[in-house]
């Protein structure tokens, strides 16, 4: 039995029962691809069926607003997976009649529809060719062949997608592309791999060289930018009903298009009356006097490249403040309803 043939027979045994593995809808299965491109199945799963349930269709995700998205998607994080989601949505609905391409190529020109997610619709919707890399497969593949080249690399990636488009044919390419994913998820795992299992393991190199953790061999990794945000609590009140100021981000940096308070930045650490100084000077506070109501201890919130040490300052205004721009008042009882980063609503689970 060849390679592929044994991988295919393990999998037919031993894949996970997944929704997704259910049909061949593109909507579907690119909806899992995205949700699951930097979340793990078990937590991507609960918000794979709230959006079917939100948007069964891709027309139906393409007339929601952004902010609706973006609310749904909170807490997956790497937001501009949401936002592409809904652009791509609105392309497919508008441009495409609501019909998917049907190639990995045509795939490709949809807003964040990259390399893998392309291969694995086309593939598994569309039974075309074309071989699938993500990490497990880089995992997989670096071990069968104990591959020195970075996976990470421009050759690396490479050898492997040439050397899975070669166990690839003559197969059914979207239960190839699963199984091989499938095996890197639960036997050929980062840390002690269950090669006993292993439907490969009679010509995996790594094993024979007893170096199984050597690889994936990968580039290394670059430090983290450290940032200190200081954010500003400001609330009022107003017939009776609080109100606090909030920031919608719109630049091109992190957490674009969600909302969060407004943020003094600094270099280093700052003492808390630095803070207050610069907010008073940019007229955070619109001239009112104000009470410092807490300051918190500081939240560190880990992003791929980079590390954001966070502070909260709550501040009560004697007043209410005039507008200024890019900002909105909401009232307490509506902060639910906005999509924020994952480090405001651990905020938020402790606001009095």
């Amino acid at each position: 039995m060849s390679l592929s043939a044994s991988l295919l027979n393990w999998y037919d045994k031993n894949k996970r029962a997944l929704p997704w593995r259910e049909t061949r809808d593109p909507y579907c299965i690119w909806l899992s691809e995205v949700i699951l491109q930097q979340t793990r199945v078990n937590q991507g799963l609960d918000y794979y069926h709230r959006f079917l349930h939100a948007f069964p269709d891709v027309q139906s995700l393409a007339a929601a607003s952004e902010q609706e998205v973006l609310k749904l998607w909170q807490g997956l994080g790497y937001y501009s997976r949401a936002r592409n989601l809904h652009h791509a949505a609105r392309e497919i609905a508008g441009n495409h009649k609501g019909v998917f391409p049907s190639t990995a190529a045509e795939l490709k020109k949809l807003k964040g529809i990259g390399d893998y997610t392309a291969a694995a619709i086309a593939s598994i919707c569309f039974d075309e060719p074309v071989a699938v890399l993500d990490g497990n497969v880089a995992r997989v593949v670096s071990r069968l062949h104990a591959l020195d080249i970075p996976v990470d690399s421009t050759a690396g990636r490479a050898f492997i997608v040439d050397v899975a488009s070669q166990m690839l044919k003559n197969q059914h390419p979207g239960s190839f592309n699963q199984a091989l994913m499938e095996l890197g998820a639960l036997v050929c795992t980062p840390k002690s791999p269950n090669c006993a299992a292993c439907p490969l393991s009679v010509a995996c190199l790594a094993r024979k060289q007893n170096e199984i953790e050597r690889f994936p061999v990968k580039q290394p990794k670059k430090q983290p930018t450290l940032r200190y945000l200081n954010y500003l609590v400001i609330s009022y009140t107003q017939q009776g009903e609080e109100f606090f100021i909030w920031n919608k981000r719109t630049a091109n940096d992190i957490w674009k298009n969600l909302f969060d308070f407004p943020c003094i930045e600094t270099d280093d650490v700052a003492e808390v009356e630095q803070v207050l100084d610069a907010a008073t000077e940019q007229r955070y506070f619109s001239g009112l006097s104000y009470v410092v109501k807490q300051v918190t201890s500081e939240y560190t919130h880990q992003l791929t490249h980079q590390r954001l040490i966070a502070r909260f300052i709550r501040i009560h205004l004697q007043g209410v403040p005039e507008t200024f721009p890019g900002s909105i008042a909401i009232r307490k009882d509506k902060l639910a309803e906005l999509p924020v980063p994952r480090l405001i609503d651990r905020y938020l689970a402790n606001l009095d």
